[in-house]
């Protein structure tokens, strides 16, 4: 959610359009019966408030603030009701795996992991992709900030690599740094979509789904449903990106040999890489077997940051300075309040029925597929994942599923098409400025290849992926 601070025109115009936007919906648009005056301006606080997280005239943690105590003035709520956000156990959940990857990051543990699998593949181009690809999987299994992983992890490798090979930006870009970039920030998308954790705002959708559509998801049902196709789309996509945008350097030994070098000059796992170890292996098993011991992944999750604690590889001081956790914490937990308070009025099924009806005797497969590709493709317009779940999935979802569609197909298709549609663009997600901004990429380049791997990942996650979810009995 973090972004540059905006100039001064910037805030002006953004507070204008939001109140522009809690005005259009008080006085433009007719209140349904069904809705309370209360209910009706919380709507109207709630979609000033998304359309704050995608022009951001101020951060994104101070406006959720902003709104959730408007809800507690204007929009019906007690202030014990409108806080209550932040007790949610889903909150606790990415604070707690939040405190894990900072342990993974300080400890070296994180870029231990890469440099492995960089020995291991890192002898060509493609390898180097494929070495930081899966690196950034297993992170994704615990690691919910994608901007922690590619910025503190797989990026610098990336750079590190280029640069052994005199690429950089500039006229050598395109000997191999270029194509790095593209093929690895392409990858990232898939694996923020392969897991429950894969990004900060996945466990948001998750939430929606089961506050508003009664319908599960946990980390393990994430897991099944983007294992198979996030595979597939991490072997193919560097495939596409290079033949599109194939690096002047096939073979890239020297890489796997820095690779060897710098773990070598690591050493072997000392005492806090081995604690760190222990309880990512552990928490994640924790989570793969909850449906036996039925314990709650946050409780997982707060046992593994609580032993880091008391083992002395976290200090306090550690948590206090985790801004970006801290940063989640209040904007993440406004959100989850206020979403679930805005279903509660019933503005959200007053939303389905009316599209439904616009729609008469279409099926809902044929709407399915119409939805699911303007939800996909109206990322353009969004630059930020987490604004486009608050604006689109629920009503998107509601339309489906009151036309009769699978909940598992509509919710976990909406859920995981979010974080593949950050390959759109330079702006998409929070990493995507971070890859961009390394100077390798012209932008025509970034979007022209950004367009045909949403092709391809859109045709792979709705066929194969579709028909996966088909075999284990998703749908």
């Amino acid at each position: 959610m973090a972004t540059q601070a905006p100039t001064r025109t910037h805030r002006l115009a953004g507070a204008a359009i939001i109140v522009a936007l809690f005005l259009f919906t008080q006085l433009g648009l007719s209140r349904p019966v069904q809705i309370t005056p209360e209910g009706w301006r919380l709507f109207g606080i709630f979609l000033a408030t998304v359309g704050g997280l995608i022009l951001q005239p101020i951060p994104g943690g101070a406006l959720v603030l902003i709104a959730i105590t408007l809800a507690s003035i204007f929009g019906g709520l007690s202030i014990q009701e409108a806080l209550a956000g932040f007790g949610d156990p889903t909150v606790w959940l990415v604070m707690a795996a939040f405190f894990i990857s900072t342990a993974m990051i300080k400890t070296g543990l994180a870029r231990r992991i890469a440099l492995i699998f960089m020995r291991s593949a890192g002898r060509t181009s493609l390898g180097v992709t494929y070495a930081l690809s899966a690196t950034d999987m297993v992170l994704a299994t615990i690691i919910p900030s994608n901007g922690a992983r590619s910025g503190g992890v797989v990026l610098p490798i990336a750079r590190s690599v280029a640069e052994l090979y005199g690429s950089k930006p500039g006229p050598t870009a395109a000997l191999l740094g270029s194509f790095l970039m593209v093929a690895v920030y392409q990858s990232i998308c898939v694996t923020a979509a392969m897991f429950f954790t894969g990004q900060a705002s996945n466990p948001l959708a998750a939430r929606i789904a089961g506050d508003s559509f009664g319908f599960e998801i946990t980390w393990t049902s994430w897991f099944l449903a983007g294992s198979v196709p996030g595979l597939v789309s991490l072997i193919v996509i560097p495939l596409v990106v290079h033949r599109l945008f194939p690096p002047e350097i096939k073979k890239t030994p020297e890489a796997a040999a820095f690779a060897a070098r710098e773990l070598a000059a690591m050493g072997p796992v000392d005492r806090g890489q081995g604690i760190v170890l222990v309880v990512f292996l552990s928490v994640c098993g924790l989570w793969i077997t909850t449906p036996f011991h039925k314990l709650d992944i946050t409780v997982s999750a707060l046992i593994g940051s609580c032993a880091l604690l008391v083992f002395g590889v976290l200090t306090w001081e550690d948590i206090v300075r985790e801004r970006a956790a801290w940063d989640i914490f209040v904007w993440y937990g406004g959100l989850l309040r206020l979403g679930k308070a805005l279903n509660d009025t019933g503005v959200t099924q007053e939303f389905a029925k009316a599209v439904g009806g616009w729609f008469g005797e279409a099926g809902w497969a044929v709407l399915f597929g119409c939805a699911l590709l303007i939800y996909f493709y109206a990322h353009y317009g969004f630059a930020s994942i987490t604004a486009h779940i608050l604006a689109m999935f629920t009503p998107f979802a509601a339309v489906l599923l009151a036309k009769g569609a699978p909940p598992a197909l509509t919710l976990y298709g909406f859920a995981c098409f979010t974080n593949l549609a950050a390959g759109l663009t330079n702006y998409g997600t929070t990493p995507s400025p971070m890859f961009f901004a390394a100077n390798y990429v012209r932008f025509h380049d970034w979007w022209r290849i950004g367009f045909v791997v949403s092709l391809v990942n859109v045709a792979i996650w709705s066929t194969l992926g579709f028909g996966w979810w088909k075999l284990i009995g998703y749908w």
